[in-house]
């Protein structure tokens, strides 16, 4: 190594070095690919709101929906890397999408940087109180027995609840007709206004109607009967095979400094291990997972390699 090229290579190491303790220097966005009122919408500003307490900078979430988080996901994969534009990621943007999707505008692995994962949530299946079945067999029994009459609302094509759906119409052997919405929002508000049968949805974001009697909650999706509800089945009681969880986490564009990724990576922990979220995620039905950016990186590898022959199998496209 020639003495040019020796300084230059040191005073790059000083300047990335300095770039990185004096960050965050301006106002940080957080691109959410869903609608405001979901999962990723609510912890997102969660986190935001603590990272501008924490920083003294703004952070600004952004919602970019459509084409099932597409849109969003991919303005983050095209992002200049510098610390400034992170995104929500879930199981539909980095994982279903790929093996859902013909054409992706981003690759989940290579376009993007893990940052940490944020909530890992139970699903809840609740039907409208029209709906004659208070149990997962009932349920089914009705789906056989009138074919097509029961229709399924989802947050759009590529989400959780999108898959779980068809999951369970596979397994299940039953005709459920499928009615994609642009996040869970506007999906529950016709489900309670009696437009669309049920759904298999987030528990934070249903759990509560529930409760209230205006769905009616028929069983979990995870391994096992959920914290949050131990009185409810998991629907795998009923339907062997059927596991569903959603899950989101942050995500930067590849190439951003690895020292601004740790230290994002620190702050998620140690804002979500707080005794204050912990207590508000176990009443949702919600839980937070520890990761280094390594080990997520890891984990979404994993969930694309889970998921691909479940799409396959169910025969769901969404283009």
């Amino acid at each position: 190594m020639t003495s040019f090229a020796f300084r230059f290579l040191v005073f790059f190491l000083i300047s990335f070095s300095a770039f990185a303790q004096t960050y965050p220097s301006k106002p940080i966005r957080i691109i959410v690919p869903f609608p405001v009122g979901g999962i990723a919408d609510i912890y997102s500003r969660l986190i935001g709101n603590r990272w501008t307490e924490l920083w003294g900078q703004p952070v600004v979430i952004e919602n970019r929906t459509g084409a099932g988080g597409n849109i969003g996901a991919d303005m983050v994969a095209k992002a200049a890397p510098d610390g400034y534009t992170i995104g929500i990621g879930s199981i539909g943007t980095h994982a279903v999408n790929v093996a859902l999707f013909s054409r992706m505008p981003y690759d989940p692995l290579k376009d993007f940087a893990p940052i940490a994962l944020l909530v890992d949530a139970d699903g809840l299946l609740v039907v409208h109180p029209s709906v004659a079945a208070n149990s997962v067999a009932e349920l089914i029994a009705i789906a056989r027995a009138k074919p097509g009459s029961l229709t399924y609302a989802s947050a759009g094509a590529g989400t959780a609840s999108h898959l779980a759906g068809e999951l369970f119409k596979s397994i299940a052997k039953v005709d459920m007709l499928h009615v994609p919405y642009k996040g869970n929002v506007p999906a529950i508000t016709d489900l309670l206004a009696g437009q669309t049968s049920l759904i298999f949805a987030t528990m934070p974001t249903v759990l509560p109607h529930a409760r209230a009697g205006k769905l009616r909650a028929l069983a979990s999706m995870g391994e096992a009967r959920a914290a949050a509800t131990p009185e409810l089945p998991a629907i795998r009681e009923s339907l062997p095979g059927f596991v569903v969880n959603n899950w989101v986490g942050f995500f930067a564009p590849a190439g951003t400094p690895a020292d601004i990724v740790q230290r994002l990576n620190a702050e998620t922990r140690s804002f979500m291990s707080t005794k204050e979220m912990t207590a508000r995620m176990t009443a949702e039905g919600a839980r937070f997972i520890p990761m280094a950016p390594e080990q997520f990186g890891d984990f979404v590898k994993a969930e694309i390699a889970k998921w691909a022959p479940v799409v396959k199998a169910s025969g769901a496209r969404a283009d």
